[in-house]
């Protein structure tokens, strides 16, 4: 079942000899469940093609159909209720709140919403996160792969038709590289969760079931990994 289709996506800054081509008519297809990585170079359009998927940036032109809806034809209102239900952003440099404990991170996409926390749930995602004993700290109380677990729980708790990961590893040891990576991956299996991640990291990118390969704002290639 197709969660995501991407037609014709393109974003354009300046114009004429400044024209800078991020995104260049580029097409794909995520099916539901699915864990797709999206690599290239710095400055191959990975981010802005992220980012324009979240509803954070919009497309210069193209569509970006999220369930079926066109998420740009939205106005402000809805699209800014459109990424808060379903959308889960997981960024490099983690963007807690550094005021809120772990389990008000986790649960503000929830309060934001005006909706009831579902505490059974909160729970699970706490023990699978391995977040037990750190529910009541702060994120400076936090290391760097505990800061980004509570990044991936507060991603996951509205059950978000896509979850994003920018980079989710950028800015962690291998140790905790290699755990984040883990529990996405449980994430996709445990919660059939559909999975986006940008990296530079090939090797990090065989994770994944399948390899979008941007470079110059194209998809010079879109592979299922063996």
């Amino acid at each position: 079942m197709e969660i995501l289709r991407v037609e014709n996506l393109s974003k354009f800054y300046g114009k004429g000899d400044t024209l800078v081509k991020a995104l260049d008519h580029v097409n794909f297809r995520v099916e539901k469940g699915e864990f797709v990585a999206i690599v290239g170079a710095s400055g191959s359009g990975k981010s802005t093609l992220l980012h324009i998927l979240g509803g954070v940036d919009r497309p210069t032109e193209g569509k970006v159909y999220v369930d079926g809806e066109d998420v740009y034809e939205l106005d402000e209102n809805n699209l800014a209720i459109f990424r808060r239900r379903q959308v889960g952003l997981i960024y490099q440099f983690y963007n807690l709140i550094p005021i809120l404990n772990v389990k008000e991170n986790m649960t503000l996409p929830i309060l934001l919403d005006h909706k009831k926390v579902d505490e059974k749930y909160l729970h699970e995602l706490i023990e699978t996160l391995d977040l037990q004993d750190r529910v009541t700290h702060l994120p400076n109380e936090l290391s760097g792969g505990q800061q980004q677990r509570v990044s991936i729980g507060r991603a996951l708790m509205n059950h978000p038709a896509l979850l994003l990961a920018d980079e989710p590893t950028g800015n962690l040891d291998s140790k905790a590289s290699r755990e984040i990576v883990e529990l996405l991956k449980l994430s996709n299996r445990k919660y059939k969760q559909t999975i986006i991640m940008i990296t530079h990291d090939h090797n990090l990118a065989l994770n994944a079931d399948r390899i979008i390969t941007i470079d110059d704002g194209k998809i010079v290639s879109d592979e299922k990994v063996k």
